[in-house]
């Protein structure tokens, strides 16, 4: 009995040792299913400009043809660019609509490893049917013959009235500037900057009515405003041809191809960090194959680099109009010459009150050192590329309007004008601070150290009272480009009340709507009451909990 106890026991031992060595078997085959290495490792980080937003989808869709994880971050050209000059882009590689600006840079060259073009799309200018039928722009044989310098004069006689971002933070609004220069000095090749012709620039901004710093913002205020205070869009045309899909159009849009040279965005994918080349160009390889390249074309209207995706996806773009690539002037000292010139001397000039919080809750957690920071560094003498974008600039006015429970006076400040005021004669030349703008920029930082925090919120009744003190500027001053900015940390819980104001303001004249709010929250503020206000207003919030005040400040500059 006991033999065979043994035996049982023996037997039962045997198999549980078998049936352990099957877990052990299983357990080594489930680690062999395990997503490969390459899912696991780190990300493929690109920096990337705004306008490719729509491309994000190619992140599921390069990591699942290819294993590698490939995460974007979307930011604005001039601030990429100088992210990339200077080594801080934090990121793998970066990608731009082109790399021409970041390239004519030995800085900027030192950083790129490796570049390969993925699509195309030029800078063209779309005019609403009606007004490109009074231009004459609606017969093929004229349009086709339509330069950069006909162009600007049907800007300058106010018969073309156009949205365009900001040249001095995007490439499109850049190369279109670019085309007018040319144009207007009969020179393709080696441009300098003694070759601008300031009266051409000069009558081309007279027809710039629309300003942001991307071509989403641009789009919601172009479809607002057409054919009432605009009647054109230079852009990309991918953007304006998805406009003219999008049926949001008042009318479509002519498309129209300048004859002696089109800027054409080539979309170079840019390798920063050489250790990851491998990922690279298996990401590369991806983007310029068949599949990708398709599905580009036929989503986000980009021209293919592939040949056969670019003959076989031939019908959605014109036939015949991209006759002439514009040359890009390797000459730095134009292209920075020509963005501080539009920013201190050709555009229109700004007119803004800036509504500052000055309530208790304002003095908490650092907040009015960085409002103080902020507004001193608007008005200091950073050089860097964005801090002469932010900087307040020659001829501009400013209020700055305090609020707490009740609205304060607002202090006036303007800047003079560039010591050599030259609207006319050719070429460029370095601008300095005179001593009467060193001194009103001075004024500015101390006022800035002088305010005190306390009180209630009464943000409403501040922009209420900001947005008619400009209305009434306006109707004196049309000459200049008219904003509020407002700066709140808080919940409203005095003054009006959000229905109040929508109230009050559905009161105030119509030409008040031309006017746009630009929010920045940041502390505790109301984040739904904000976007509602300028959903009422126009214009944008800008989210400063995520970010230094002066860095939206930045931002908010481009939208001016």
């Amino acid at each position: 009995m006991k033999h065979m106890n043994l035996k049982r026991w023996s037997l039962l031992l045997l198999l549980v040792l078998i049936g352990l060595a099957a877990c052990s078997e299983k357990k080594t085959d489930s680690s062999k299913s395990a997503p490969p290495p390459s899912a696991m490792a780190e990300a493929f980080t690109v920096l990337a400009t705004s306008d490719l937003k729509d491309a994000q989808p190619l992140e599921q869709m390069v990591e699942q043809a290819t294993g590698v994880k490939l995460k974007f971050r979307f930011g604005g050209t001039m601030e990429s660019t100088e992210a990339v000059q200077t080594g801080k882009a934090n990121a793998d590689a970066a990608w731009f609509a082109n790399a021409k600006y970041l390239l004519s840079d030995p800085q900027g060259q030192a950083r790129v490893k490796l570049q390969e073009k993925i699509m195309l799309s030029p800078v063209v200018v779309g005019v609403s049917e009606s007004q490109a039928k009074v231009l004459g722009w609606d017969k093929p044989e004229v349009a086709s013959k339509v330069t950069w310098n006909v162009i600007a004069q049907a800007a300058q006689s106010g018969q073309l009235k156009y949205a365009l971002s900001n040249p001095a933070t995007s490439n499109q609004g850049f190369m279109a500037l670019m085309g007018v220069v040319a144009s207007a000095a009969q020179k393709s090749e080696a441009l300098n900057a003694a070759d601008v012709d300031r009266a051409a620039i000069s009558g081309f901004i007279k027809g710039y009515k629309l300003v942001g710093d991307n071509s989403t913002y641009l789009s919601e205020k172009f479809i607002e405003q057409q054919n009432t205070r605009v009647n054109a869009f230079i852009n990309y045309e991918s953007w304006l041809l998805s406009l003219n899909q999008s049926g949001k159009l008042k009318e479509k849009l002519t498309l129209i191809y300048p004859h002696e040279g089109i800027a054409t965005a080539d979309y170079p994918l840019m390798l920063l960090n050489d250790s990851k080349r491998e990922q690279y160009l298996k990401v590369v390889a991806y983007l310029k194959g068949d599949a990708a390249q398709t599905w580009l074309a036929k989503t986000t209207l980009r021209r293919p680099v592939n040949a056969d995706v670019a003959k076989a996806q031939s019908s959605l773009f014109a036939q015949g109009s991209m006759l002439v690539e514009l040359p890009f002037s390797t000459d730095r000292a134009l292209a920075d010459g020509l963005i501080n010139a539009y920013l201190n001397e050709f555009r229109t000039p700004i007119a803004s009150t800036f509504v500052l919080d000055i309530s208790g809750s304002m003095a908490q957690n650092g907040r009015r050192q960085q409002l103080v920071e902020a507004l001193q560094y608007i008005a200091g003498d950073d050089a860097s590329l964005t801090g002469r974008i932010a900087r307040l600039t020659s001829r501009e006015k400013v209020w700055m309007l305090p609020f707490s429970e009740q609205v304060y006076p607002a202090v006036f400040f303007q800047l003079p004008g560039v010591q050599k005021a030259s609207g006319t004669g050719k070429g460029l030349s370095p601008q300095l601070d005179s001593d009467g703008k060193q001194k009103v920029l001075g004024q500015v930082r101390d006022f800035a150290d002088s305010l005190q925090m306390n009180g209630g919120t009464a943000l409403y009744d501040a922009v209420l009272q900001a947005l008619t003190a400009m209305n009434t500027e306006r109707q004196k001053n049309p000459g200049y480009q008219y904003s509020v900015v407002a700066f709140t940390d808080g919940e409203v819980n005095k003054g009006r009340g959000l229905a109040e104001f929508k109230a009050a303001y559905a009161a105030l004249p119509e030409d008040v709507r031309a006017i746009p709010v630009f929010m920045v929250l940041f502390g505790e503020a109301n984040e739904t009451a904000l976007k509602d206000l300028v959903a009422t207003t126009g214009g944008r919030t800008f989210d400063a909990r995520k970010s230094s005040l002066y860095s939206v400040f930045k931002d908010i500059r481009a939208y001016q």
